[in-house]
């Protein structure tokens, strides 16, 4: 990957801005496509602020116009609030209507970008216990998953124009600057950290580093499309990360949440806390992808700021 002119969607989150300082420290023209007209034009990081809204489905498409690559990863944050009927719509149209807009905005140019990493989440799978998920399990039918079906169908126009589709199922990427790490990395260093539920629940983590190499990895692979699960190797339980920050900080871990009171804090969403998604990387092993943080232990010690032991 050299050179290239990469357009980035949700480029201000957690993932998004850290990939796009890595394409941009790489040399590589990033444009951002944004909401806001005041950061159209270059800006002062090097990028270039291209317009867009994807709840009206308006879109600048001329200015994508000799794009090398698109990754697509706005939509708003599932965790950020507790699911009302509106927000339920709002997690479903940022993503769907955002999608529908820009696979057809990317399909209509002259010269289409060859790769359009569309993100997806493995909230696709449902809640799954504790069976193993690779990218040939089934969907699942509650709502997240029922979202993100809708998601991935929505970047078909892109396909059918040639254009490469790879969908990353995304797991829990646990970093302190943004999502589950946000929440529960202060709660442990203050020692107030505790099992969620039975702890038995199995969650897929990926470090914010491996999750942003694993989306460079699929913008230059020509061989990937399709789903690919952008998790660790290791799906560990909830209990097991608790453990794992207890001892790394050196806090204690002794409070435990109870479902009934997550369930009664959180509404609908608690299932997200609760629910069990034992998802592998099956696809980006198979193609040759090396975690630098393949086990709990360096995930934890990635998302404290530490070297891995």
């Amino acid at each position: 990957m050299g050179g290239m002119r990469i357009a980035v969607t949700g480029s201000t989150g957690l993932i998004g801005s850290a990939l796009v300082d890595s394409l941009v420290g790489d040399g590589h023209e990033v444009l951002r496509l944004v909401r806001r007209r005041s950061r159209t034009g270059p800006q002062a990081d090097g990028t270039v602020g291209v317009g867009w809204n994807p709840l009206l489905m308006q879109i600048d498409g001329a200015a994508l116009e000799g794009v090398d690559a698109v990754v697509h990863l706005a939509g708003a944050g599932v965790g950020d609030r507790r699911w009302s009927d509106a927000y339920r719509r709002e997690i479903r149209d940022s993503r769907v209507l955002g999608t529908e807009t820009l696979a057809a905005a990317l399909a209509r140019l002259k010269t289409p970008p060859e790769v359009l990493v569309s993100a997806s989440a493995v909230g696709w799978y449902g809640q799954t216990g504790d069976q193993v998920i690779d990218e040939q399990s089934p969907s699942g039918s509650d709502f997240l998953s029922t979202v993100c079906q809708e998601w991935e169908d929505a970047a078909r126009p892109a396909a059918d124009a040639g254009i490469r589709v790879v969908h990353p199922r995304t797991g829990l990427v646990l970093d302190p600057k943004g999502g589950a790490g946000a929440r529960l990395l202060p709660l442990f260093r203050l020692g107030l950290g505790g099992r969620l539920g039975s702890g038995r629940q199995y969650w897929s983590l990926i470090s914010l580093a491996d999750e942003v190499a694993a989306l460079r990895f699929l913008i230059g692979r020509r061989e990937l499309s399709g789903p690919v699960n952008l998790t660790g190797p290791e799906p560990v339980s909830n209990a097991e990360l608790t453990a794992e920050l207890s001892e790394q900080l050196g806090r204690p871990a002794v409070f435990a949440v109870p479902e009934w009171a997550l369930r009664a804090v959180l509404g609908e969403m608690a299932v997200e806390v609760v629910g069990s998604h034992r998802v592998v990387p099956k696809a980006l092993v198979e193609a040759g992808f090396e975690f630098e943080h393949p086990d709990l232990p360096s995930i934890v010690s990635a998302a404290l700021g530490r070297r891995s032991s």
